[in-house]
């Protein structure tokens, strides 16, 4: 049997999206996964992530977030399952010159919608939000919720529908000939040989290229809550309250989304995280900074009782741009990552970018931040909240 022309290591948004995409443009596929697309340990994993275009001044991620989001719901309606919700999201301002305002100006100058609205106008639309230590606010009314885990399961599931093939497994690169990998292999030392790699194994990529990546990609737990409103309060469901952004605070949410009740979560860097063996507990701390949090922003939530519990983890680069690139010492394998805390939305987007560079296409205007060997500076501010 011949070798497939393609094998990608890692079922998460990333490897899955590109699996798709390779599928869809003939390439024969193998997508390799140690637990499987949707599994705890995943960054995919979770029930809800948000999709939302503004990136600050930024020009280049709203137009991948567009595309990413006009996939996320052709597919959805394809394969009839709902992959988006449109929630809106609502970013709290604290001051007149920050992120939000940076986004209105920007998201504005590329015609997609963002309003700015006043404290009256928020208290107006949602009275449920304290406001008193705002400035503004800023909605994106076409941007919401993805439901994460059924997302990366049904685009699986679509990739094996068109001749695609998931195996799990633990694989590393196996063996070189010159400047080419020849194969991955399994801890049973089982090989699979293939024409190309991807690998977008997210939080195991340092792990698979220690010399590469060691430097380049950190792994932080992400405790994220559910807290349980009050029997029959109906204040904290998506058809009353929108996803929202607590930028500045480091505080990102998701109303209760497809039975699952409203998530909260800190968008500081938690502490190094092994994805394989760490124990998915979160810190008491992380309760009581929850707490405190909605005291300030959503207070009828703050005395609920925390009725669900996530274990996350970031795998973040130094700048939070992503990780698409050639090696640059094998000629046929790609890396794929660095996801920064904001990469799940954009998974179609980039899964398709992926496909298009594997054949032949050149990298565009703004695609270099992608690269492997290109100075890292400073966080470009791209995740849902600034770290403190």
């Amino acid at each position: 049997m011949s070798a497939p022309d393609l094998v990608v290591v890692g079922a998460g948004v990333m490897g899955a999206w590109t699996s798709f995409w390779a599928r869809r443009a003939g390439l024969s596929t193998i997508l390799v996964d140690a637990w499987g697309p949707g599994n705890p340990r995943a960054t995919s994993a979770d029930d809800t992530r948000i999709i939302r275009s503004s990136h600050g001044s930024d020009g280049f991620y709203p137009g991948w977030s567009r595309r990413a989001l006009a996939h996320w719901r052709r597919f959805g309606d394809e394969w009839g399952e709902q992959l988006f919700v449109e929630t809106g999201v609502l970013w709290f301002a604290h001051h007149e010159d920050g992120f939000e305002t940076a986004s209105i100006d920007t998201l504005t100058g590329l015609g997609i919608p963002i309003e700015r609205l006043s404290l009256d106008e928020i208290g107006s639309r949602w009275p449920q939000v304290r406001t008193d230590d705002l400035a503004f606010a800023a909605f994106e009314p076409e941007a919401g919720g993805l439901l994460a885990r059924r997302g990366v399961v049904g685009v699986t599931r679509a990739f094996e529908r068109e001749g695609g093939q998931l195996r799990i497994a633990a694989v590393r690169p196996g063996r070189l000939h010159g400047s080419r990998l020849i194969d991955v292999v399994g801890a049973d030392g089982a090989r699979i040989a293939a024409e190309r790699f991807v690998f977008a194994a997210g939080p195991w990529l340092p792990v698979l290229f220690p010399t590469l990546l060691g430097g380049l990609v950190s792994v932080t737990r992400q405790d994220v809550l559910y807290f349980g409103p009050a029997p029959g309060d109906e204040r904290f469901d998506h058809a009353h309250l929108p996803t929202w952004v607590d930028y500045d605070g480091a505080w990102f949410g998701v109303p209760a989304v497809d039975g699952r009740a409203p998530k909260l979560g800190s968008d500081d860097y938690g502490p190094p995280f092994d994805p394989t063996t760490g124990e998915r507990l979160i810190d008491p701390d992380s309760v009581d900074a929850a707490r405190a949090f909605l005291r300030r922003r959503l207070p009828a939530l703050a005395d609920g009782p925390v009725v669900e519990t996530r274990v996350c983890q970031y795998e973040t680069t130094p700048d939070t741009n992503f990780i698409i690139d050639r090696h640059p010492e094998l000629d046929n394998v790609w890396i794929v990552g660095g996801g920064s805390g904001h990469g799940f939305k954009h998974g179609p987007r980039i899964g398709e970018y992926v496909v298009e560079r594997l054949l032949g296409a050149a990298a565009g205007p703004g695609e270099e931040r992608f690269s492997l060997t290109i100075p890292r500076g400073a966080p470009a501010g791209l995740r849902s909240g600034s770290s403190r």
